[in-house]
């Protein structure tokens, strides 16, 4: 998880389910410019689960983008890592860490850090707004039920956003609005890939386009 050092440092999205992993921030393409862009993971997944539903507000959006692999079983994987995504955000908006999406999404490691990490926003006052794309998703199968997925997100148009008073900081985005993600998910009985443990790197240099 980034460092904070106050509640302004707070960033849209950063990974919540591991420590820092500075030595693992490469990413074949990332940059390339393909951007053809998605509102939300693909929920054509076959599985015996039905995933929650997930709304967002009107002036916050989660950008997928390109986030296919080509494969049905790692395209299924794809879905269930965005919907973790979709389920830590509308927990740091509703700032509700406890929420039904959360336990459903993330287990393990990643299920505790992440809802420490809602609880921080919820703390420090905060909520956001704008749009985080995530791009550049690589899954790589570990047998038939564990899978590595690397992928990178853009925050440069999201913006922190005062619970209270609804107001909205507009600071400019520095380079830390990058972030290189390397999770791993698990496939449970009801055929969900859950994350469960993962770091992030704020600033990553393979991410910044």
């Amino acid at each position: 998880m980034a460092a904070l050092t106050s509640a302004a440092a707070f960033s849209l999205s950063a990974c919540s389910s591991g420590s820092k992993d500075k030595g693992n921030d490469k990413i074949a393409g990332a940059g390339s410019g393909d951007t053809t862009q998605s509102a939300s993971p693909s929920s054509s997944a076959s599985t015996s689960a039905d995933r929650p539903a997930i709304s967002l507000p009107s002036d916050v959006k989660d950008d997928f983008e390109n986030w296919k692999a080509g494969d049905p079983t790692k395209d299924a994987v794809l879905t269930d890592a965005g919907g973790a995504q979709n389920a830590m955000n509308d927990a740091i908006l509703k700032g509700d860490p406890n929420t039904s999406a959360m336990s459903f999404y993330y287990k393990d490691q990643a299920l505790v850090s992440t809802v420490k990490w809602v609880q921080k926003w919820k703390d420090a006052g905060l909520t956001f707004t704008g749009t985080t794309s995530y791009f550049n998703p690589k899954v790589e199968m570990f047998g038939k039920n564990a899978a590595g997925v690397v992928f990178c997100s853009d925050e440069t148009k999201a913006f922190n956003k005062n619970r209270k008073t609804g107001k909205v900081d507009h600071s400019a985005p520095g380079k830390d609005a990058f972030v290189l993600y390397n999770m791993r998910l698990e496939k449970n009985a009801q055929g969900v890939w859950q994350t469960a443990v993962g770091t992030s790197v704020r600033g990553s240099q393979s991410c910044m386009r």
